[in-house]
């Protein structure tokens, strides 16, 4: 308990200082962070289920956060990013030969089943790249670097997670999704939602870019799709036999543990912002 409350607590330092460090530190750090997730995806189903393209399948990776962080950052400086010569126009063209890579590389070696490396080469893109990707993208979802809204983000999350552990520890009784996570339940879930939305009334008192309900629907959305990634996350382990995803993280287990909750909440929050700020 000792180790897993200290790693816990240079973890909450690392994760809030990399969003108050300024717009390049928080891009870089993302990127890298993505990246080890991928990473940890890949020698997880190196363990029996597949041998995926690791090294292909990180460039590809680092390509799709690249172009990504560069189309958000020409809204930024309202640059024309599709213009010929422009950094995000020339990493979109570097995908396609990225993505042809995997399938050729195939192609000289001996495997069974090379169609379920391909696939879960481009799988990992999806559970960890893509994901960070979005909510990398929400620190300009105004137009501008701010980073309130991933800030709030994770520490909505965070309350989230820990309101389920309390209250699903105490009272819970009625299972959630027993089959992929015997330990939550019901009441859990209600729990994080109640202790995340009301983190979100305290945070719009300082954070004024939204208004209360806003932030307090972002909570909900949180919590209920960062519970679903949870699960997804826990099915993931499940089907390989693995406990947790690695070890990077004394007491919390691997980079993908922590960040379940982006799976999916990460997407649907940013689709919510785009419409809401539009």
């Amino acid at each position: 308990m000792k180790v897993r409350a200290i790693t816990g607590f240079f973890f909450v330092i690392v994760m809030v200082a990399s969003n108050l460090l300024g717009q390049y530190v928080f891009s870089i750090f993302y990127l890298l962070l993505a990246s080890f997730c991928l990473f940890e995806f890949y020698n997880l189903i190196k363990q029996g289920t597949a041998q995926p393209n690791v090294i292909t399948g990180l460039v590809y990776g680092i390509l799709l956060f690249t172009a990504s962080a560069a189309l958000v950052y020409s809204a930024q400086f309202a640059l024309p990013f599709l213009n010929e010569g422009h950094t995000a126009a020339k990493v979109l063209l570097l995908l396609p030969l990225a993505a042809a890579a995997v399938f050729i590389q195939e192609l000289y070696k001996k495997t069974p089943a090379p169609f379920n490396n391909i696939a879960f080469t481009f799988l990992g893109i999806l559970f960890a790249i893509i994901p960070f990707a979005f909510f990398h993208a929400m620190a300009f979802i105004s137009g501008s670097f701010n980073f309130h809204i991933p800030l709030a983000f994770l520490i909505m999350l965070w309350c989230n997670d820990t309101g389920a552990y309390l209250v699903g520890s105490k009272l819970g009784r009625t299972k959630l999704f027993e089959r992929h996570s015997p330990k939550k339940t019901y009441e859990g879930l209600i729990g994080g939602i109640l202790i995340s939305a009301g983190a979100a009334l305290i945070l719009s008192h300082y954070y004024d870019e939204l208004s209360w309900k806003q932030w307090v629907s972002i909570a909900v959305l949180i919590s209920c799709f960062g519970t679903l990634g949870d699960l997804v996350e826990s099915m993931f382990k499940r089907s390989i036999n693995v406990k947790d995803s690695g070890g990077i993280l004394p007491g919390h287990g691997g980079l993908l543990d922590r960040f379940d909750g982006l799976l999916l909440a990460a997407p649907i929050v940013y689709t919510y912002l785009y419409f809401v700020s539009n």
